[in-house]
Parts: structure tokens; sequence; C-alpha cells
């Protein structure tokens, strides 16, 4: 299958020429083909979670006017149907806003001033990505070769290659590319594993360690316990148990390169991940800084994802300041901001038929930050969320947004507390929310099927040339 001519490969072509650093030949068609390089390939730097950035002393205002009271044990403006919310303390440094579905403000305390939103930001991301892709899309890792197979010798001679920038592509998915090979008659690749610079494993940055360990995974007298046990719970997650017996096994002759993908080669089928919608739940249910940052790069990265939520919820860009598209280091979201980008993402979702529900972990049921949060008898499944920790930044950051289920109807509402203890942030967090659902008649669930992130994970196919699916 011949590949299209990008301008990319095509400075990297020059360089090589000019320079004499390459090896690579040019075919008649302008595209490099593959030759082993001389040396390995080098391990990139580590990648950088935080911005170092000094934070400011006290929130920012987006209104020159307003006061700069320094915001501690503040007292919220609160409806006045709801007075028992007025006798509240509210810790920190702390902008909150509640409503309900219809607009009605119950609490506003500091939703013009900006805070730092913590892993809120995750929300913003999700939103972007959905919007731009749609829940249903799936990432493609495709496997290429250049050489041809030997069905009695079960030998592929030539290499394998990998393209793709799926950021669930884990260690049960490599094992999963093992068998397909076997059903495809290999057993043995005499060349090289090529990997393409995008192409990330079981959550490391690395092309060269996800290569590496997609090597060893790929190979039975390698594999390691952890990756045994990931394929068992794949397998037991998708339905296969019973149905696949044997133990997928593809050994290499050659190495590990990252190379761009030469021009001859031919596609011996794609990998899809699980759709999108099921990987932004996970994303949010665990808070997973790594893939919060891939999904963000899909789409230019954070300022990208700032751009379109304030296009799309309609929010002034000096609201919704983003350097990190995970939450890490330092961002700038007022509650009012927050509110509408909530609104914004129950209006996408609904395009789909959708809820919080199906994208954000629901307290007390789905595994992760909300686990043993809002879990007793009469809360659980009442609120749908997205946390926020930083520990150090600003000097202690916790977050809580989304909605909260009442007897007398759903509300959205937005907590940033920021400059001091998160466990104390957490208990107010905690209880501000069973105060106000005492104010609407107690908890009540949310509409909600739960089903656990494994299973939802393990919703794979397997794609052919010729078109064909096969579900995993």
């Amino acid at each position: 299958m011949m590949m299209s001519f990008t301008k990319k490969n095509a400075l990297r072509v020059c360089a090589a020429l000019l320079l004499g650093l390459g090896t690579m030949a040019i075919n008649s068609f302008g595209q490099p083909t593959y030759t082993r390089p001389t040396t390995a390939s080098p391990t990139p730097k580590p990648y950088v979670q935080d911005i170092q950035v000094q934070p400011t002393t006290k929130p920012t205002t987006t209104n020159p006017t307003t006061s700069a009271t320094p915001l501690v044990n503040t007292i919220a403006s609160v409806s006045p149907a709801y007075p028992v919310l007025n006798d509240v303390a509210i810790p920190g440094y702390s902008g909150i806003l509640v409503e309900t579905l219809d607009g009605k403000t119950i609490v506003d305390s500091y939703s013009n001033y900006a805070f730092n939103p913590a892993s809120n930001v995750k929300v913003a991301t999700a939103y972007a990505v959905l919007k731009s892709f749609g829940p249903d899309y799936r990432f493609q890792t495709s496997i290429w070769t250049d050489g041809q197979i030997d069905q009695n010798t079960r030998t592929l001679n030539g290499n394998l290659y990998i393209s793709g920038r799926d950021p669930m592509f884990n260690l049960e998915h490599g094992v999963n590319v093992a068998y397909e090979l076997n059903k495809l008659g290999v057993s043995t690749i005499t060349g090289d594993l090529v990997v393409t610079d995008n192409f990330a494993m079981n959550y490391n940055m690395s092309p060269v360690s996800s290569g590496n360990n997609l090597l060893t995974v790929m190979d039975a007298g390698r594999r390691n316990a952890a990756a045994v046990k990931a394929w068992q719970n794949y397998l037991y997650n998708s339905g296969k148990s019973g149905s696949i017996s044997l133990i997928p096994s593809v050994s290499f002759g050659g190495s590990v390169y990252v190379q761009p993908m030469p021009s001859n080669v031919r596609q011996l089928f794609t990998h899809e991940s699980a759709p999108l919608r099921e990987i932004v739940k996970v994303t949010l249910c665990y808070s997973n800084n790594f893939l919060a940052e891939r999904l963000g790069d899909m789409i230019g990265g954070p300022s990208a994802v700032a751009r379109t939520v304030t296009l799309g919820a309609t929010i002034p860009p000096q609201e919704f300041l983003l350097q990190t598209s995970s939450g890490l280091g330092i961002n700038r979201v007022t509650p009012k901001a927050m509110m509408k980008l909530l609104r914004a993402l129950r209006v996408e979702l609904a395009r789909w038929k959708m809820s919080f529900a199906d994208i954000m972990p629901v307290a007390g049921i789905d595994k992760g930050t909300l686990e043993g949060r809002f879990d007793s008898d009469f809360a659980r499944g009442s609120v749908v969320g997205k946390t926020g920790t930083l520990g150090n930044t600003d000097a202690g950051v916790s977050a809580l947004s989304g909605e909260i289920g009442t007897r007398g109807g759903t509300l959205l509402f937005v907590i940033f507390n920021q400059k001091g203890s998160v466990p104390r942030f957490r208990a107010f967090q905690n209880n501000y929310v069973s105060l106000i659902q005492g104010q609407f008649g107690g908890a009540a669930p949310v509409v909600y099927s739960p089903v656990a992130l494994d299973v939802r994970l393990a919703n794979t196919r397997i794609l052919y040339p010729d078109g064909r699916a096969r579900i995993n």
C-alpha cells in the first residue's frame, strides 16, 4: 500500500541527502524506504508534568473594580429561599456557584474571581475532544510490513511497522497484536520492529520505550506477569475467555527503531481503540494526566482546548486561561466560566443522547476519584462530577464541579477551593453538597446503569484492509 508524499518526509529526505547522515534510499515516488539505522534511536527527555510559573498571592479578578478583599472564611451570597446556607463559613480562597438547571442562582461566592481549577481542566479537554471528534471516534494503530509471510515456517521475512497515537494502547493490546499476527500465520519476524514517533504504549510518552515494551509483550517467552494478567483480564472483560485458548507469541530477530513510515509497505490490519466516550470516562474517573494531555494534543494542546471552550460556551477568554490540558500547573478559570462550560457540555452530550454520568465518575459507584465520596446509602449515586487536587501548587488546591441529584431536581455546581489544606477542603465540599441536598428534600440518585471501566475499554476491534471488522 503506497503512502502519500508529505512535506515533512521531503524535508527529512533532503536533510539526509545533503548532510550525509541518513542511509535511506529514495524510490521512484520520492518516499524513503527503510534501512536499519546504524545506531539505536535516542531516548527523549522526560516529559515535563508541571509548569514552572510562580503562582499569584491571591486570586485574580476579571473585573478591575472588584474588591481584592482576602477570600478567607467568606460568607456566600445565598438565595433567600435557603437561609441555612448563609451560616456556612467557606474556607480558604474560594469561589462557589450553585444553580438550578433553569439558571436560578442558589449560591454565589466570588464566582467572578479566577482560581486554579486543578483537574477540572479535564472537563474542558473532554468537551473539546468530544465536540471535535464525537463520542464514537476510535484511535487507530496500524500494523504494516515490507516483507512476505512464509506459511510453511510461520515466518515474516521482513520488518514490522507500527503507526498510531492511541493513548489507551496498553499491554493487552500488544498481546492482541501478536494474536492477530498468529492468525495470519506469523510466529517469527526476521527483521526489526519500527514504530513512528507518536506511538505510545502503557502511558509512556517515549516511543523508544514503548516500542521495546511492545516487542517484549508480543513474545510469550519474554512477557512479564503484568502483561499476562492484563491479557487474561482483557479476554474476560471482552467475553472471549472461553474462545481463545492459544498463547499469542511473536518473536523478533531484530531490534526496535523509531522511524517515519516508508513507502514500500502494505497494511496487515489495524487495531482500533474503544470509542472515545469510554476513554473520556476513564480519563475523568481516574483523573489520568497522561490521557488528558494526549487527548488535548489531538486538537492542538491547551490553547486550542481553551479556544474551543470559550467559543462553544461563550466565555470571555480572560476567564478561561489554560497552560495544560490536564490541570497540572498554573491554570485560571472563574466559577462562572466553569458553570458555562458545564451547561455547554450538557448540550453537547444531549446531541448524542448522553449525560454527565456517561463521561464523569458517579460518586460512590464508579471506580476512581469519587469512589469513596458521597457513598452513604442515601447519597450514593447522587453526585456526578470531576475532582481536582494540587497539593503544593497555589498553596493547595481542591476543586469539585458537576451535578447534584436532589428530590427537588438536579443542580449544577462549581466549588473551587484554593490556598489551604486539601483534606479540609474535601471535608467542606462533602458537607456543603450534603447540606445543599438537604435544602432540596434530600439526595436523589441520577439515572445511571453502571458498566465497569475495564469492560468499557475492552470494546476494541480489528479492521482488515478489505474493510472487514471484527469486534474483540
